[in-house]
This record gives C-alpha cells, sequence and structure tokens, in this order.
C-alpha cells in the first residue's frame, strides 16, 4: 500500500540522557591524584588505591563512555572507556602474576605500556584543541604524565619517580576541576567556572 511521503510526520526524540563528562572526569582524577600522591612517596600502593582504580578509576569511567556513545560523543566515549580500561590492566599488571596467573610484567614491557598510552593521550590532546582550554591541561598533563613515569621505570631515577608524581597530581585535579566546573555551570545555569571553550 502506497502511502503519501508528504503525510509522514517526523519524530524528534529528545536527549533525556544527563551529561556523563563530569562522572568519567571525576573518576580519572580523583583516581589519579590518590594513585600520585603514592608516587610522589606519600604513602605505600594498598588496597585504598586498587578499590579506587576498579571501581572508580575503572568501572564507573568506563560507564560514563558507554554513555557518551548514547550522546553521540565519539571523543568522549574513546577517551572515558579508554582511561578505564587502562586503570583495570593497571590494577592486572599488579594482581594477575600474584594469582599465579602470567609472569610479572618487565620493566621494558611497563615501558612499552607507558609509552603507548602517552602516544593515544597525545592524539586525544589534538582533539582536545577544538573542545576547551580544561580539557586541554588534563590531557597535556597527562601526555607528559605518561612519558615521565616511563622516563621513570627507564631511568630508575627516585627523582625522577617523585617529581612525576607532583605532576599527575596535578593532572588529577586538573580534570576534577573540570568535572566540578560542568557540574556547577550546568546547575546555575551560568559560568561558575571557566572552562576555556573553543568557539
Amino acid at each position: 500500500m502506497n502511502q503519501d511521503i508528504t503525510s509522514v510526520k517526523i519524530i524528534s526524540v529528545k536527549d533525556s540522557i544527563a551529561n556523563p563528562a563530569p562522572l568519567g572526569l571525576m573518576g580519572f582524577g580523583m583516581t589519579t591524584v590518590l594513585l600520585n600522591l603514592h608516587n610522589a612517596g606519600f604513602f605505600a600502593l594498598n588496597t585504598m588505591i586498587l578499590a579506587m582504580v576498579i571501581f572508580y578509576g575503572g568501572i564507573a569511567q568506563i560507564i560514563a563512555g558507554v554513555l557518551e556513545y548514547k550522546k553521540d560523543n565519539t571523543f568522549g566515549a574513546t577517551a572515558f572507556v579508554s582511561y578505564g580500561s587502562f586503570w583495570l590492566t593497571l590494577v592486572a599488571l599488579i594482581l594477575m602474576p600474584k594469582a599465579g596467573a602470567g609472569e610479572a610484567t618487565s620493566n621494558l614491557a611497563m615501558i612499552c605500556y607507558l609509552v603507548m598510552w602517552g602516544l593515544f593521550t597525545f592524539c586525544m590532546f589534538i582533539g582536545t584543541l577544538k573542545i576547551s582550554r580544561a580539557l586541554q591541561i588534563v590531557f597535556g598533563s597527562l601526555t607528559v604524565l605518561f612519558f615521565m613515569l616511563a622516563i621513570g621505570d627507564a631511568t630508575g631515577n627516585a627523582v625522577i619517580k617523585t617529581i612525576t608524581g607532583f605532576e599527575g597530581i596535578f593532572c588529577g585535579f586538573s580534570a576534577i576541576y573540570t568535572a566540578i566546573a560542568q557540574i556547577l555551570n550546568e546547575v546555575y545555569k551560568k559560568t561558575v567556572l571557566p572552562l576555556g571553550n573553543v568557539s
């Protein structure tokens, strides 16, 4: 049965999903700060860090990334699912050998792991040049962090590792700032904390 095309109504579906980016940024930021407090020498690697890595840095970020797919945000989806997976693989690298599931990662393999994440992050940083200054700081400092971690592992220099920890703390807090800014700006319907959006 033929139907007159002019009689077909176009139905628009309202996007009812909240912005998942603050959740992903907060999961990344808080976990990064805590891990790098350890890297800076404030306390030993412990279950508090591992729990944050698994549940907030890992699972919560992946959930945020899946929701970004629903928001049609390729950048956000790729970033949050990738970095959520980074945290989970990091825990696996620590715990799998202790559980007898494979050999411990060699120093060279760990350096390669960190360099690959640094390269990926640098590519994502290029994408932030079209988004906001706040995200440029997050991804720029994260790129530096991955390469500094790789250099620290390559040299075994304790001073470099400590400095890297403080750089990581800065990176984490920049992500926390970006998350809080998005939340408060949305709640108050005005710019409470600037993000430096690129037009």
